[in-house]
């Protein structure tokens, strides 16, 4: 499964804010079931940024907000969220409507 999650921040508070991206990044991928994340910025929109991020499955995602460094170092960042569902299924292509 893969999370995507967006934010909107300001063009001037986007350094410190990849600082805090950075580090909630690194304390979630040390979490059991991480597979991979990404950070990045829209082209038509500077100030939506987005962190995507693939799990092994739903449970591991939702566990690994749990442990206490996450919600010191992430869980903050996170709460800044566009408020929009995040969690996605897979579907494979044959799948698809």
């Amino acid at each position: 499964m893969f999370v995507v999650i967006r934010f909107k921040v300001g063009e001037s508070a986007q350094g410190e804010f990849a600082e805090r991206l950075a580090a909630a990044v690194e304390v979630l991928s040390r979490q059991k079931g991480f597979v991979a994340a990404r950070t990045g910025r829209n082209v038509d929109d500077p100030e939506l940024l987005a962190l995507s991020m693939e799990w092994e499955n739903v449970g591991s995602y939702r566990r690994a907000l749990s442990p206490y460094e996450v919600k010191m170092v992430a869980v903050p960042l996170l709460s800044q969220a566009v408020d929009e569902p995040t969690a996605y299924e897979s579907l494979e292509p044959a799948h698809l409507p």
